[in-house]
């Protein structure tokens, strides 16, 4: 605009500049724009102030450092105090790694005497099957025989069962196959603790309350999995099948329940929710799995009981070989030999008391679900639960379901109880 505005103006110079040589007289106009004063406004420092300014010298600027670093240092101790609140203590931190550490270490131990004890199974098996069959063959080759490989081949028979049954006795008392599914049970669950408590100090907010909770846990793992044999060894025969405890006790808070029932992703058709997902597991997956351990229980007890009585019958038929009833003896050898290897086989090579420790696991798995469900449930602050969303979503990937499929299985036993007065057949779980 400017450049257009003097182009303009000298235009309109050489114009006028041009006519008025003609006539003898020159003459120039140029026409300035009018420029707007009420639009701006400039103020300036009093005069008094300047010469203050110029008479303090060093003075002003000791007073504007000084005056700025009181402001730092608020600001300073402001943030301090801020990030204080939040950084933990590291008295906590160091109690959290040294147990991180007896963790890390407990989960070696336990791999190595699983393999150890896997081992043992292995090895006891091979061993106490080939003596028996090497008992049975001498049984069968001495019926043949008179005179002194008679009295040879019966003796070395009968000390081979009676050793066999002497092994298998020992080796039926402790279920080696058992003890390794202990040991990998123990290894996994160590395992995860370890996880858990790499991701409680990742997250940088730590208190003692998390290492409580650690010795805790800590202590009832090694309860539940212990390692000597003498003395604490858990009962392979029990009385009662039980669910396997790895976990220590859920506190519950009593009192009255608030009338607010949601915050903190918790709401009341979340809380019906979770009511009919521990129904389904206390009457389907749990009872189901106490069944199964209770039917491998009585299998493991009928073939324990079984393989040191063959051995030993087969020692007795062995030991009156060459008497008046000596082919029955002999027969009664090596059948009983025979069908003793072949329950021994069944047992250990199948590994029963593994699968019952399985199905104990199983069972102790659905029981940590339904206790850690209800101990949310039974919270009577929303604001000390584990989020809700967060916790349904935890609770559909342990049962291997989708969120909706979790929210249909729970209309489903919801239907079902209210309408026909009947369980749903349908498991929870989709993963065991």
């Amino acid at each position: 605009m400017a450049s257009l505005r003097s182009s303009s103006v000298i235009g309109s110079v050489a114009y006028s500049s041009s006519c008025c040589s003609r006539r003898g007289t020159t003459r120039a106009t140029i026409n300035m724009p009018k420029l707007r004063t009420g639009g701006l406004s400039l103020k300036l420092p009093a005069r008094d102030f300047v010469p203050e300014v110029l008479d303090m010298g060093p003075g002003l600027s000791a007073a504007t450092t000084s005056h700025v670093e009181k402001k730092y240092e608020s600001s300073t101790n402001r943030n301090s105090h801020s990030l204080g609140s939040n950084v933990s203590d590291p008295l906590v931190i160091a109690k959290l790694h040294a147990i991180m550490e007896a963790v890390a270490d407990r989960v070696e131990m336990h791999q190595n005497i699983g393999e150890q004890r896997d081992k043992w199974n292995s090895l006891l098996l091979t061993s106490i099957n080939a003596i028996t069959l090497t008992a049975a063959t001498m049984a069968g080759i001495a019926a043949t025989s008179v005179g002194g490989p008679l009295l040879a081949l019966k003796t070395s028979s009968t000390l081979m069962y009676l050793a066999a049954t002497g092994m298998l006795v020992v080796m039926n008392q402790i279920q080696p196959s058992q003890l390794v599914e202990e040991q990998r049970n123990a290894a996994r669950l160590f395992k995860q603790l370890h996880g858990r408590i790499q991701t409680t100090l990742s997250s940088g907010n730590t208190t003692s309350s998390d290492v409580e909770d650690a010795m805790k846990k800590v202590l009832a793992l090694d309860k539940a999995y212990p390692l000597p044999l003498i003395g604490v060894m858990l009962e392979k025969f029990p009385e009662i099948v039980e669910p396997a405890v790895w976990w220590p006790q859920h506190r519950q808070r009593l009192g009255k329940p608030m009338k607010r029932r949601d915050g903190n992703g918790w709401s009341v058709e979340l809380e019906e929710e979770m009511r009919e997902v521990v129904g389904v597991l206390k009457r389907k997956d749990t009872e189901d799995y106490l069944r199964l351990g209770k039917i491998a229980l009585k299998v493991n007890k009928i073939l324990s009981i079984s393989g040191p009585l063959l051995t030993g019958i087969a020692a007795c038929g062995t030991a009156f070989m060459g008497s008046s009833h000596g082919s029955w003896a002999a027969m009664v050898g090596v059948v009983a030999g025979a069908m003793a290897s072949v329950v021994n086989t069944m047992e250990h090579g199948g590994q029963v008391g593994m699968v019952f420790e399985m199905y104990r696991s199983n069972a102790g798995f659905f029981r940590l679900m339904e206790e850690t469900i209800e101990s949310n449930l039974n919270e009577i602050d929303v604001e000390r639960r584990e989020n809700g969303e967060l916790f349904e979503m935890k609770v559909a990937l342990h049962l291997g379901r989708s969120l909706s499929g979790l929210k249909n299985l729970a209309a489903a036993s919801s239907y079902a109880s209210s309408e026909k007065g009947e369980a749903i057949e349908e498991f929870a779980s989709k993963l065991f």
